[in-house]
C-alpha cells in the first residue's frame, strides 16, 4: 500500500471526521478538528493515498517540552500496512529532536495499538479508571521519554 505523510489541511477534515466516527466511540466533530487545525500548539498529519484519500491521521499537542498525542486513527482497510507506524514515527522523531517526552492514552483492550506504542519505546506509566465510555473502560497512560545531550 502506497501513501505519503502530509500536514493536515482543511480539505482533509470531512474524511478525518468520518474516520473518527469509524474508530472512536466519542469522535471529534468537524468543528473540533477545524479548531485543532488552527491551534498553534498542535500538529496534525495525514497519511494520504495516491488520490488524496485519507488512510489515517495523527494529532499532537505540544506545551513547552511536553508532547501529548491526541489521536492516531487508521482506516480499517489500511491497517497492518504500516500507516499507523509511519504516523507515530513522525511524532517520535520530532520528540527525539525537541521534547522531553511524548505521552498518550489508549484503551486497555486495544492490544494492537499498545503493541505499536511499545515498538516505538512507549512504556505504561499509569492508568485512568473508567476513562472511556461506550463501553466503559480504563485508559492506559503510555509515555516515551527522550534523552537530550548538550553540545560540548
Amino acid at each position: 500500500m502506497e501513501y505519503i505523510i502530509v500536514p493536515m489541511d482543511r480539505g482533509h477534515i470531512p474524511q478525518i471526521a468520518a474516520l473518527e466516527r469509524e474508530c472512536f466511540s466519542t469522535p471529534w466533530s468537524e468543528n473540533m478538528l477545524s479548531d485543532a487545525l488552527f491551534d498553534p500548539k498542535a500538529s496534525f498529519i495525514v497519511a494520504e493515498d495516491g488520490e488524496g484519500g485519507v488512510l489515517g491521521y495523527a494529532g499532537l499537542q505540544v506545551v513547552l517540552d511536553e508532547g501529548y498525542i491526541d489521536n492516531i486513527a487508521v482506516e480499517e482497510a489500511a491497517r497492518r500496512h504500516g500507516v499507523g507506524d509511519a504516523l507515530l514515527d513522525v511524532f517520535c522523531r520530532f520528540g527525539q529532536a525537541h521534547l522531553s517526552f511524548l505521552t498518550l492514552e489508549v484503551r486497555a483492550s486495544n492490544a494492537p495499538a499498545i503493541a505499536l506504542y511499545r515498538k516505538h519505546g512507549f512504556q505504561e506509566t499509569g492508568r485512568r479508571k473508567n476513562y472511556y465510555q461506550q463501553p466503559r473502560e480504563d485508559a492506559i497512560i503510555m509515555t516515551r521519554e527522550f534523552e537530550h545531550h548538550e553540545a560540548e
